[in-house]
């Protein structure tokens, strides 16, 4: 190690001193630079074998210049010179190879053989091809001829064909040399902009892939990206911070299987393979798959959603999951349903007084003017209608239904005489279009609080003034029933929310219409019951058209289309 030493020291000196030097000049050093080498053995053969050579002016005036030359090529600035400039040297480099050859013919033969090497930097620069050509080709023709030429006994043809050969050869080497250095040339330009190319593809790739870990990690989404085999390819800020309330306490780097994950009701510990990863994994796509991470205090509720990653051929190739943080929104839903459990037992008792007030007077409808025994049957009505409702608002789904016939006319002519007094305040026109007589086998209240609901929301969704329609009709066995207004109307989004709990809009809250968005989906909830269905179609300005189809529930012979439509004025209908 020790021996080493001094040599490693001299070449790190080396590189050093190489990587110092501009490229140009050290390129132009390193091409000089075994012709040099050559010429120290050569001139170490000379001191050993013939000393005498240095008696030759030739040989001397040879080493001199070469010396001179190798000097110039690393000690001149050459990128400050013309483009091309450093070619100078290989053109001295012919004539120091002629003086040295004429000056030791005595000790060594196929000294014309280093010709090669400024024939080599001339034809491989890539600069004036042709002239170095002839240039090489005529450098060799005069180290071959100028013996014979300078001869004191003359020379003949013959004496200057014999050594034509290794012109040719020099020709030869020069094209190869050339054409070799332009097929080199042309495929590193290739590479070049194919380099460029790359640089620019890895730049916009890098670019790309940092807007995107960005982005990942700005949404308050946590997102993994998993590969076929499951392992975790992306993971952002927010879903490691997920990640660890499902760690446990005792286990570090747990195992899928080792993590804390609860089902939806936050007690039963799910299945390795029910969890989302592990289903993802699977190809399986989902939304809204809601599952507990961790427990007590530090859990969180969190809606989870996958897709998988497909590769050209349609195979799995991995997946995304996203995990989206609903703790909150949990904790707000259970607060609301407390509130609206209070708030409806709270209703049960005023409801109970009032509807006692009015049953004891409608004991007493004999001694009442009509009309006002009409007020109170449905003020009444309406009372029953409200607690049935108050009933209902968190027990949609346990809703059973009694069956019984009835005439549908009387439940649109009740519903409408309910909602005439408000349509007056609001200067609405109330139209009824009934064909025929439908006796129907439904769930009576049922189907009037549906009625209710919309003549009702018809009602107060047209502020303005305007038209409200309710047409029933049959087709075969089934009921239809739509309500249009030509009121507020909703937008496309508000649409696709209208069913939803306590979903109010947003005109309707700006203009300050009462309500507690609960009506269309108890309203959807009774028609489902039936084996129904609703449709809802609206638009902003333009009013609103919904209603509902019943299928099966029409007695044989009502609603004949011969029969026609009866058409009224609700305000008429309802004195």
């Amino acid at each position: 190690m020790e021996v080493l030493m001094p040599h490693l020291g001299k070449q790190q000196k080396s590189v050093r001193f190489l990587g110092w030097l501009h490229p140009l000049r050290r390129r132009v050093f390193l091409t000089q630079l075994p012709l040099t080498l050559v010429m120290v053995v050569a001139v170490c053969i000379a001191v050993l074998v013939y000393p005498t050579s240095f008696g030759e002016p030739l040989f001397i005036a040879a080493l001199a210049l070469h010396a001179l030359l190798f000097v110039a090529a690393i000690a001149v600035p050459w990128q400050k010179l013309p483009r091309g400039a450093f070619l100078v040297l290989p053109y001295l480099d012919f004539v120091a190879i002629g003086l040295f050859r004429g000056g030791n013919q005595q000790f060594l033969t196929a000294v014309g053989l280093l010709i090669f090497f400024p024939v080599f930097w001339l034809a491989s620069s890539g600069l004036a091809k042709r002239t170095s050509i002839v240039v090489s080709v005529t450098a060799a023709l005069l180290i071959v001829w100028f013996p014979v030429l300078t001869s004191p006994t003359g020379f003949t043809p013959e004496q200057l064909a014999k050594p034509l050969l290794f012109p040719l050869v020099v020709l030869a080497y020069a094209i190869t040399v050339v054409a070799v250095t332009n097929t080199v040339n042309v495929q590193r330009k290739a590479l070049e902009a194919k380099d460029v190319e790359l640089r620019a593809a890895l730049d916009a790739s890098q670019q790309r892939e940092r807007l995107l870990a960005t982005v990942v990690d700005t949404v308050a989404v946590g997102v993994v990206v998993v590969d076929a085999a499951g392992n975790d390819m992306l993971m952002d800020a927010t879903q490691r911070a997920l990640h660890d309330h499902a760690v446990p306490e005792h286990i570090p780097d747990p195992e899928e299987s080792e993590l804390v994950v609860f089902s939806v009701d936050a007690v039963t510990l799910l299945a390795a393979e029910e969890r989302p990863v592990r289903r993802a994994i699977r190809g399986e796509a989902f939304t809204n798959y809601q599952v507990w991470l961790g427990t007590g205090d530090q859990a969180r509720a969190v809606s989870t959603a996958a897709r998988p990653i497909l590769d050209e051929n349609g195979n799995f190739d991995g997946a995304v999951i996203a995990f989206h943080d609903i703790t909150e929104m949990m904790a707000a839903l259970e607060a609301k349903n407390d509130f609206v459990a209070n708030v409806s037992h709270e209703f049960r008792t005023p409801l109970t007084s009032i509807q006692g007030y009015l049953e004891m007077a409608l004991d007493e409808q004999e001694q009442l003017p009509a009309e006002v025994r009409g007020y109170l049957n449905i003020a009444s009505r309406n009372v029953d209608r409200l607690s049935s409702l108050v009933s209902d608002l968190l027990t949609t789904d346990s809703l059973t239904l009694q069956l019984s016939r009835t005439d549908f006319a009387t439940l649109v002519s009740e519903s409408v005489s309910s909602a005439a007094p408000a349509a007056e305040l609001n200067k609405l026109g109330l139209v009824t279009e009934m064909q025929g007589p439908l006796e129907v086998f439904i769930d009576v209240r049922r189907i009037g609080q549906v009625l209710d609901n919309f003549v009702s929301n018809a009602v107060k969704y047209s502020p303005d003034g305007g038209t409200i329609t309710v047409r029933a009709w049959a087709e075969g066995t089934d009921l239809w029933c739509e309500v249009r207004d030509t009121g507020m109307g909703m937008n496309s989004e508000e649409q696709a929310e209208a069913f939803t709990k306590f979903f109010r809009a947003r005109s309707a809250m700006a203009r300050s219409i009462p309500g507690i968005g609960l009506g269309l989906m108890i309203s959807r909830t009774i028609v489902a019951k039936h084996g129904g269905t609703i449709s809802l179609s609206s638009e902003p300005g333009a009013g609103t058209t919904i209603g509902f189809v019943l299928p099966g529930c029409l007695s044989l012979g009502s609603g004949i289309p011969g029969r026609g439509v009866q058409r009224k004025s609700v305000f008429d209908s309802a004195q």
